[in-house]
């Protein structure tokens, strides 16, 4: 910062005497102390950058613009200069050093999302809308949530959005007419994945990884929902699901006091998104196998439930799985988005009693539960699910190994966890 007498207490006393005023919208006298530090401190950036930032406001973009020139040269390390800089020049007409004062905002600072989005209007304004709906995408990826938007770059942030919006789907209609040659010569394959691969590249979609909360295993595929195929015994799962509502209504009926709420975070835990949920009837389950404990009680009052999960491939690792239990989700609740422990393990969900409006969403993709309709998916893949109904919903849930795990990398992933475990619990 090239000042003399910045640290002088008189000046100092002055900057908050100034930026007291300015709060308090008392802009004259805020100016008046800003010309008297500008007096004692010629190259004073924040005087400098004030006043050039007043003139602004008044129409006067060649005051303002050598105010902000000054200011520039004076503190180079800050970014929000430059493009108020950019905004006097865009008042003068002058897109050359407007594009300029941008670029050297972003040199600073490459995620100040403010210069960001200056430069896709800049683009807009005197290039292509294409090129512009490329740089707002960029933008929109790093803009801080909506309320801490300023009020100022709202209505900038809605036509980024639009323009974004309306680009993609150009870009999809060029697209698809592009690969309608390559589709029409493999009739009859899956496209699902090449069809993320696209909106993805086009913006429609996210893309979402692994997020798990105690282990990673890598080099195992973030597939969202698995395909049925990869998994035979689904189908003689799924022939059981008449048989497991049987058993299912029997101990809602009798055995409704067992059912407990599934987040029940201690008290002086951080709760973040279960809130709402923690310790709430509103989700709750009923085991038949926790942590890879079986509870035979459960089991005997849902002997063909046990059977028919117990038949499938189930995780087998001391002290963490199976988990097989029956999830029920209240009329109108919402499980927020969240990921899970490790990909070591994949969950089944065998719906049950499904009322319409509940779906679930993994990653970028969303399904609707059918009963008897069971699939696989990668809990540690952002997800969440609602019962947008008047009635309740009912899965039973299943953990299985991931299939791509050797036998000697489940067992090690066993003794992997419990050790970790052991080491925190001495």
């Amino acid at each position: 910062m090239a000042t003399e007498n910045v640290q002088d207490p008189r000046i100092r006393q002055l900057v908050v005497s100034a930026q007291e005023a300015m709060r308090a919208g008392r802009v004259e006298e805020s100016v008046r102390i800003w010309e008297q530090i500008r007096t004692s401190t010629p190259n004073h950036p924040q005087a400098l950058f004030h006043l050039g930032c007043y003139f602004l406001f008044r129409n006067e973009p060649t005051r303002a613009r050598q105010l902000l020139e000054q200011a520039a040269d004076a503190d180079p390390s800050a970014p929000i200069i430059p493009l108020n800089l950019s905004y006097a020049y865009r008042q003068l007409g002058d897109s050359t050093n407007e594009m300029a004062a941008i670029v050297r905002a972003l040199t600073v600072d490459p995620y100040f999302f403010p210069a960001l989005l200056a430069k896709g209007i800049l683009v807009e304004r005197i290039g292509t809308q294409r090129a512009a709906a490329r740089i707002y995408k960029d933008a929109l990826a790093i803009a801080p949530a909506d309320e801490e938007i300023p009020p100022d770059l709202r209505g900038s942030m809605a036509h980024a959005r639009e323009l974004v919006g309306k680009n993609a789907a150009a870009m999809e209609k060029h697209l698809e007419m592009r690969l309608a040659a390559a589709r029409s010569r493999h009739a009859g394959a899956k496209f699902e994945r090449f069809d993320q691969c696209k909106d993805i590249a086009i913006g429609t979609r996210r893309a979402f990884t692994q997020q798990p909360s105690m282990l990673l295993v890598p080099s195992l595929p973030a597939i969202q929902f698995y395909d049925n195929s990869e998994f035979p015994w689904l189908a003689e799962l799924e022939a059981a699901t008449d048989a497991i509502r049987e058993e299912l209504v029997a101990v809602m009926r009798t055995q409704g006091d067992h059912f407990q709420p599934y987040v029940a975070h201690p008290d002086g835990s951080p709760l973040n998104q279960w809130t709402e949920l923690n310790h709430s009837p509103r989700w709750s389950t009923y085991f038949l196998w926790k942590n890879g404990v079986r509870l035979d009680e459960a089991c005997a009052r849902c002997p063909r439930t046990a059977a028919a999960s117990e038949a499938i491939p189930v995780i087998d690792a001391e002290n963490f799985g199976p988990t097989i239990m029956f999830s029920v989700l209240a009329p109108r609740t919402h499980i927020p988005p969240h990921s899970s422990v490790t990909n070591a393990r994949l969950v089944v969900h065998l719906p049950i009693i499904v009322p319409p409006g509940c779906r679930f969403r993994v990653g970028n993709e969303t399904r609707e539960w059918r009963s008897g309709r069971a699939w696989v998916f990668d809990d540690t893949i952002n997800h969440e699910a609602w019962n947008d109904s008047d009635e309740y919903r009912i899965i039973l849930m299943i953990d299985i190994w991931n299939p791509l795990l050797t036998v000697a990398e489940r067992e090690l992933v066993t003794a992997l966890l419990n050790g970790m475990n052991e080491y925190y619990s001495d």
